[in-house]
């Protein structure tokens, strides 16, 4: 039996969800805190939301959640809402205007970016922009367009069934090439190097953790051979994306946006601030 009175390793609060203060109901025994919450899950009703390090709008954005994820609320507290991303476990506070009921989502966006209209019309008035991975609750199709659970319409082809996975993330990596580079960011507009091999497997079906250390500890396995098409390198606070043996795809704040680049004068470069590479990975 361990000693009570050696202290304990607490869990990872980027994805378990505990404060001081309070701690979610399945971290009983694990965390000691005076609160322990259930929580309730509700779905992202505004295109992206900020997912914030502390409830205030100048807090750093650890990451983004889109259209349709669905977030665990173990406290309200005025404008903000603390709890635990769906998708990927990450944890933060959540402005409590962008999220409402948790509803059923039936697609996902598939393109890098499209609209969703009052009407089945490409001349009716945009409601709101939505990026790859954003998910919708799609009642019925109406020729070019497919009507929402609200009454609103998205173009058909810009959307798939959630059971549809893509079968090469590297093409659709390729696809955020010049997007802004965005610390925390996770949608067209704006994204970070981990955020970028996220949304690319997580269109394939891949289960993706959102940092670069979270996803080196637990994707694929070491290469030890030749590079190749896919492979995952790894600094320290940086991830890449192999689209050959010679040539890195990745978001960065050298270039400030994804860029496909020579491989080994990116290792030169990228040495001086992040230092050698820890690890090449492949997903099998």
């Amino acid at each position: 039996m361990a000693d009570p009175s050696e202290p304990r390793i607490k869990p990872d609060p980027r994805v378990n969800p505990w404060r001081d203060d309070l701690a979610a109901e399945h971290l009983r025994g694990e965390i000691v805190a005076p609160v322990y919450a259930r929580g309730h899950d509700r779905a992202v009703t505004a295109p992206v939301t900020a997912l914030r390090r502390a409830p205030a709008h100048g807090a750093m954005m650890d990451t983004q959640l889109l259209l349709g994820e669905k977030f665990r609320v173990y406290e309200e507290r005025g404008p903000w809402v603390w709890g635990q991303a769906q998708s990927d476990d990450y944890v933060g506070y959540v402005l409590a205007e962008d999220l409402g009921v948790n509803i059923t989502t039936t697609h996902r966006v598939t393109a890098l970016r499209s609209f969703i209209y009052t009407d089945a019309d490409i001349k009716s008035r945009p409601l709101m922009a939505v990026s790859m991975g954003a998910h919708v609750w799609v009642t019925r199709v109406e020729g070019a367009f497919a009507v929402l659970a609200d009454g609103s319409y998205i173009f058909t082809e810009h959307i798939d069934a959630e059971s549809t996975q893509g079968q090469d993330f590297v093409r659709i990596a390729e696809r955020f090439i010049g997007v802004p580079y965005l610390w925390g960011g996770r949608e067209s507009l704006g994204l970070d190097c981990s955020a970028l091999v996220q949304i690319s497997l997580s269109m394939c079906g891949h289960a993706c953790p959102r940092d670069s250390d979270m996803q080196e500890a637990v994707l694929g396995a070491p290469v030890s051979g030749d590079l190749a098409r896919g492979d995952l390198v790894f600094w320290k606070g940086h991830v890449g994306i192999l689209q050959n043996a010679d040539t890195l795809l990745h978001a960065n704040a050298t270039h400030m946006c994804v860029v496909s680049e020579p491989f080994v004068p990116a290792i030169k470069r990228i040495r001086e601030t992040a230092g050698d590479i820890r690890q090449i990975r492949r997903m099998a």
